[in-house]
């Protein structure tokens, strides 16, 4: 039986682990990170922490073995993170010198601490909300993926139509068949790839809420 809720504090470490076990393309990144914590600072941490409200977990027998999470107004998350997120902790982690092709997992995630991808205007002016979402394996091939996300979106859009994107990485098969079985279509290409030598999103988005279409 596994139950879908808001996260509560005792679930961060959930959040960290999770975001590390699905951190390579959607495998386990555990073998290539020194610092277990790197990802989920990135990717899944500061919303638990920031915006509880706008996230959800999935607990079985097991504990928590997945998540969602995302915002209503992506640029003003971005700001809040500048403001409340990024400062800490890059003090905590300097940012890498010399060639990137010589960095190590970890001192690309550095480098993101300092440089975080900031969303296109082109993908915003008409999916102004993101949505990330992980499931650890035992969680996976269930129909549990669609049915967090459906949480999720009722979650946010109870009464109004509102534009959601994700942004998805090419060398992820799992994310790449995901979004789009899940209404997500693939956006105008736009410029804004990533940093460091890692993938450029492919930017999807899709409508939610009662009106969902176009």
């Amino acid at each position: 039986m596994v139950e879908i809720r808001t996260p509560e504090p005792r679930d961060l470490e959930a959040f960290y682990a999770i975001s590390l076990a699905t951190g390579d393309f959607g495998r386990d990144a555990g073998d290539l990170y020194r610092d277990a914590h790197l990802m989920g600072f990135i990717y899944s941490a500061p919303y638990a922490v920031l915006t509880p409200q706008t996230c959800l977990v999935a607990q079985d027998d097991d504990g928590v073995g997945g998540y969602v999470v995302g915002v209503h107004d992506t640029r003003g998350f971005e700001a809040r993170l500048e403001q409340e997120w990024w400062p800490d902790l890059r003090r905590r982690y300097a940012e890498p010198a010399g060639d990137p092709a010589g960095w190590t997992p970890d001192e690309r995630r550095h480098h993101r601490l300092h440089h975080p991808l900031i969303t296109p205007a082109a993908v915003l002016a008409d999916y102004p909300a993101h949505v990330h979402l992980n499931l650890l394996p035992r969680m996976q091939g269930q129909g549990l993926g669609r049915k967090l996300l459906a949480a999720w979106m009722a979650l946010m859009c109870p009464e109004k139509r509102l534009g959601v994107h994700a942004g998805l990485n090419p060398n992820n098969p799992g994310a790449m068949a995901f979004w789009p079985a899940c209404g997500f279509v693939p956006l105008d290409p736009v410029p804004g790839g990533d940093l460091a030598n890692l993938a450029n999103p492919f930017w999807h988005g899709r409508f939610m809420g009662p009106s969902e279409g176009r």
